[in-house]
């Protein structure tokens, strides 16, 4: 079914966009029964996954979709998807990158079982999720709760390209600068974040990342891999473990 064609004068260049008739097809279907169309919704927040990422992990590929949040209320958090797993197959089926999950999940009804394999601490796992229905754009929506962090001593990991400071509850560190000619401003770090986990470990002071540094480096990894938080949202972010 076509949506739209690539019309940068004013005429077609013979490029178009599409939607496959299979996906039409159910849509109309769940149209005509149902009057809406309900969609299968796992309540998680994924990237996807990068060489660095996957090296960071011990991934042999970097094929899969990194969790990089799981919603209190969702249904995978309820069976265990945790952030931090890459999701590698549903129902055994391969799950190559974020959009194909989405699109997976998606074909699913509310309420259907699933099996979701992830790899989690260096083996995979198989975690049966009962998938809810995807909530309105309004109710997946979160505000922003207006807490400033105050500012604290700063410390600095000058070899991250990193100043940091521990937050005004205690928990995870602020980042207060970042140095523009770093790996860390690279990869997206601004001013603001908040950096929560070093490879899987919870972070409140520059020695505890120090310490998930030097373990990643004695484990052999090339990259360790970092829990960021921004605007109430959370991503993993690979960094050089030969740079800290």
């Amino acid at each position: 079914m076509n949506t739209a064609i690539f019309s940068p004068s004013g005429g077609s260049v013979g490029i178009g966009f599409d939607i496959p008739a299979s996906t039409a097809k159910q849509v109309v279907e769940d149209l005509m029964k149902e009057g809406s169309i309900k969609r299968g919704w796992l309540g998680v927040q994924i990237q996807p996954v990068t060489a660095e990422i996957a090296e960071s992990l011990g991934l042999k590929s970097d094929k899969g979709t990194l969790v990089s949040n799981a919603q209190d209320a969702g249904p995978g958090n309820k069976a265990g998807i945790a952030a931090g797993d890459v999701i590698t197959q549903v129902d055994g089926k391969d799950v190559a990158s974020p959009k194909e999950l989405a699109r997976t999940i998606g074909a699913y009804a509310p309420g259907k079982s699933v099996d979701l394999t992830v790899f989690r601490d260096g083996k995979s796992r198989t975690i049966k999720v009962d998938l809810g229905t995807l909530p309105s754009s309004d109710k997946r929506a979160s505000g922003d709760d207006g807490k400033q962090v105050a500012p604290a001593k700063a410390d600095a990991l000058a070899d991250l390209g990193l100043t940091i400071t521990k937050s005004d509850d205690g928990k995870g560190l602020v980042v207060t600068d970042v140095d523009p000619n770093s790996d860390a401003a690279d990869r997206g770090i601004q001013p603001g974040d908040v950096i929560t986990a070093v490879s899987s470990a919870k972070v409140n002071t520059t020695d505890d990342v120090s310490k998930a540094m030097a373990e990643a480096a004695k484990a052999g990894r090339k990259a360790v891999l970092m829990q960021i938080t921004r605007d109430d949202s959370s991503r993993f972010v690979a960094l050089p473990v030969g740079k800290a």
